[in-house]
């Protein structure tokens, strides 16, 4: 940490704070069901607890953390079940707002108007792209919500909206640790087309296709990122039984 940390300003402070907590859990260095009060963060990050808190809540807000009244903070245990459905939700609330896009219940202007807005981000040449998997994370996030925003169902957007901060953790993952920035420009580029087109069964395919092939891919890393974690902390633990053994021993 900058030694000068405590020093900063007390909102950039709980900026920094939020962006270090938000690390460790896209990182898995506080897994998934790990317990933690604010004096220990406090304490690691030497800080005081308010920006700690404060940047919990944050983190809280987003469904990466919960709090429990007196008993310190937990990290949001990863359900794969439980995101299996949610993204089966994101999936029929997308389909939903495509097919409405590329109906005549949509005024042709604002179609044109969503795919050139769209389009400055993804429908761009691979040396233009961004490289950044969080950056690109977000801007993907956005696309999506773009698309069910433009539908025009504000009831659909705020149950779109709440599914998306439950999934934000999930679709990061594929950005951090996938290699899924190439494909993802590919995939969204193809899906404004098929919207310009007002062709509602190729854009449906599309996204559909690009959904579940995200789902796979982030299961999957989970998988591998809780295993490669535990097996390393499992051999953290048995060095450091055998160094203290050893110690016993010869010490």
């Amino acid at each position: 940490m900058p030694p000068a940390i405590d020093a900063r300003p007390a909102g950039k402070l709980t900026d920094t704070v939020y962006s270090i907590l938000r690390e460790d859990i896209y990182a898995f260095r506080l897994l998934p069901g790990d317990r933690f009060a604010e004096n220990d963060v406090a304490e690691r990050l030497q800080v005081s607890r308010t920006p700690v808190r404060e940047a919990l809540m944050r983190l809280q807000s987003e469904g990466l953390v919960r709090g429990y009244f007196r008993n310190g903070w937990e990290v949001v245990p990863i359900d794969l079940a439980r995101f299996a459905s949610l993204y089966e939700l994101r999936e029929m609330i997308e389909l939903h707002a495509v097919g409405k896009l590329c109906s005549a219940r949509v005024d042709d202007a604002a179609r044109r108007a969503l795919v050139k807005e769209l389009s400055r981000s993804w429908r761009v040449r691979p040396g233009k792209r961004l490289d950044d998997g969080l950056q690109v994370a977000a801007l993907d996030e956005h696309f999506h919500c773009a698309l069910v925003a433009a539908a025009g169902n504000p009831e659909t957007d705020a149950v779109y909206r709440q599914v998306t901060d439950q999934l934000r953790i999930m679709r990061r993952l594929d950005f951090a640790y996938g290699d899924c920035i190439a494909d993802t420009y590919d995939e969204h580029a193809a899906i404004l087309e098929a919207i310009a087109q007002g062709d509602a069964d190729d854009a449906a395919t599309l996204v559909a296709r690009h959904i579940e092939g995200s789902h796979t891919v982030v299961e999957r890393i989970t998988i591998e990122r809780l295993e490669q974690v535990r097996a390393a902390t499992v051999h953290t633990a048995v060095v450091q039984s055998t160094a203290q053994s050893r110690r016993k021993r010869f010490g």
